[in-house]
C-alpha cells in the first residue's frame, strides 16, 4: 500500500496529453497516481519516472478499458493494495477523425459508445459505491465540442460523446447529494498531445500548431491546472460543467471554423483535421 497520508487519483487514459499533465499536478498536490492506458510500455514507464523524478509517487498499468472486467478489476486492485481513491479523472476519448456517414462500420461507430458512455457506466459502477460509503470522492470527465455540437463526419463521436454528457448529468443528479462532485469539462479546442491530435494529423501536426499561432491551442498542463482547481473547489461552489478553449478561439455555439482546417466528408479530404477535438 502507498503512503496511507497520500490521497490517490486514478487517471483513466494517462497519454501524453491531458492524462499525462494531470498526473503530474495532482501528484505534485499530493496524490499518489494510479495511471492507465492502453498501449506503449515504454510512455507509461516515462510518465511513472517524471512523477517520481519530481518527489512524487505513481503506479502504472496497461489496460485495454473495452474488454470486461478491466475497468473493474483496475479499481478494486487499486482500492485494495494502493488506497481508496479520492479522484478519478475519466479520459478515454473514440475520436476516429471525420468519416462520412456511409463510410463509418457498425463496429466503429459501437467502438465510440463502448470507450465512452459504457466505460464510463462500468466505472461508476465499480468505483462509486465505495465513495458514497465514505461520504466524499471526485469524478472529472473530460469531453469535447462533439458532446455539445454534433458535424458533418463526427456521428460516432458525436453520438459517443453526447451520450457521456448525458451520463455525467445523470450522476451529478444521484450522487451530488451524497457528496460525490462529479465534473464534466468541454475541452472545446484541439489540444497539443503527439498521441492523440498528433496521431490524427500525421505530418501536418506542426503545420497546424503553427497556423493557430501563440498560445492558439490548449496546453494540457495549463488545463491540467483548471482539473485541479474543480477537484478542490468547496461544496458550496461545485461546478458541474466547465468549458475550455484558446483565446483566440470562438466557442462552440458560435464557432465558423477557417476553410484551411475543415474536412468535407463528402470529397474525402483532410486537411488539419476538421472539427475541434
Amino acid at each position: 500500500m502507498t503512503d496511507e497520508r497520500k490521497p490517490v487519483c486514478l487517471v483513466l487514459g494517462a497519454g501524453a496529453g491531458i492524462g499525462g499533465n494531470t498526473a503530474i499536478r495532482f501528484a505534485k498536490g499530493g496524490y499518489h497516481i494510479v495511471l492507465a492506458r492502453r498501449s506503449d510500455g515504454d510512455g507509461l514507464a516515462k510518465l511513472v519516472s517524471e512523477i517520481e523524478a519530481q518527489g512524487g509517487s505513481a503506479t502504472g498499468t496497461l489496460i485495454n478499458a473495452v474488454e470486461d472486467g478491466t475497468i473493474e478489476q483496475l479499481v478494486e486492485t487499486t482500492e485494495r493494495d494502493i488506497g481508496p481513491i479520492a479522484v478519478c479523472l475519466f479520459n478515454l476519448g473514440a475520436q476516429i477523425g471525420n468519416r462520412a456517414f456511409f463510410d463509418t462500420s457498425h463496429k466503429a461507430f459501437e467502438l465510440g459508445w463502448r470507450m465512452t458512455s459504457y466505460a464510463l457506466f462500468r466505472l461508476g459502477q465499480a468505483m462509486l459505491p465505495a465513495m458514497v460509503e465514505r461520504g466524499s470522492g471526485v469524478l472529472l470527465v473530460t469531453s469535447a465540442t462533439s458532446a455539445m455540437r454534433g458535424n458533418a463526419g463526427q456521428h460516432s463521436h458525436a453520438a459517443a460523446i453526447g451520450g457521456r454528457r448525458m451520463l455525467c448529468q445523470s450522476l451529478n443528479a444521484e450522487f451530488a447529494p451524497q457528496g460525490i462532485h462529479v465534473a464534466h469539462v468541454v475541452v472545446d479546442a484541439p489540444v497539443d498531445a503527439p498521441d492523440t491530435l498528433g496521431r490524427l494529423l500525421g505530418d501536418k501536426y506542426e503545420a497546424f500548431k503553427a497556423s493557430k499561432g501563440e498560445d492558439g491551442i490548449v496546453d494540457p498542463a495549463a488545463l491540467a491546472e483548471t482539473y485541479w482547481h474543480i477537484a478542490h473547489q468547496p461544496r458550496s461552489c461545485w461546478s458541474f460543467e466547465v468549458d475550455v478553449r484558446p483565446w483566440t478561439d470562438v466557442p462552440w455555439w458560435n464557432d465558423n471554423p477557417p476553410a484551411a482546417i475543415t474536412t468535407s466528408p463528402r470529397d474525402g479530404k483532410t486537411a488539419f483535421g476538421g472539427e475541434k477535438d
